[in-house]
């Protein structure tokens, strides 16, 4: 699972899943509680808590991972509702719509998207320093994941 630590580094915590019940299934991985671990052996679809797919080398967490990481000391934003709106229809952050930044505001660093709500709703990259002054319309953050693409993904 060191594949996951080092993901979650990447938003500025440490979140760490040595000696949790994590089961990696054919890539997919799920935090089991202890009832549901002595199944593990078992062939299963889904069990516990789906925490995301490793595949060639890459991680593709869920939503559920974003969620536990917004809850713990993190990089993350918390956007507007315009903006948490463009957001779950799958657009950029604009650097304007940003009203609060914890942990890092470097370029290329990875954070989580809020709500004014404290929900999470979803994760982008930093593409310019976030403790620079914006430009009217200027993206800040490029969404990389968000609540709305399972939707999308239907259509």
């Amino acid at each position: 699972m060191k594949l996951f630590e080092d993901f979650t580094v990447k938003f500025g915590c440490n979140l760490s899943l040595i000696g949790k019940n994590i089961i990696n299934k054919s890539g997919r991985i799920f935090l089991l509680n202890k009832n549901l671990l002595k199944y593990s052996k078992m062939n299963f679809l889904y069990a516990g808590l789906y925490l995301g797919k490793i595949k060639k080398d890459k991680i593709f967490p869920s939503l559920y991972l974003l969620s536990i990481l917004s809850k713990i000391k993190s990089n993350k934003v918390i956007v507007d509702d315009k903006a948490a709106w463009l957001v779950i229809c799958g657009r950029d952050i604009f650097g304007e719509r940003i009203l609060k930044v914890e942990g890092s505001t470097k370029k290329g660093n990875l954070v989580l998207v809020l709500n004014t709500y404290d929900e999470c709703l979803g994760y982008g990259k930093i593409i310019h320093d976030l403790d620079k002054k914006p430009k009217q319309n200027e993206v800040f953050i490029e969404n990389l994941l968000d609540i709305g693409d399972f939707l999308r993904r239907e259509s």
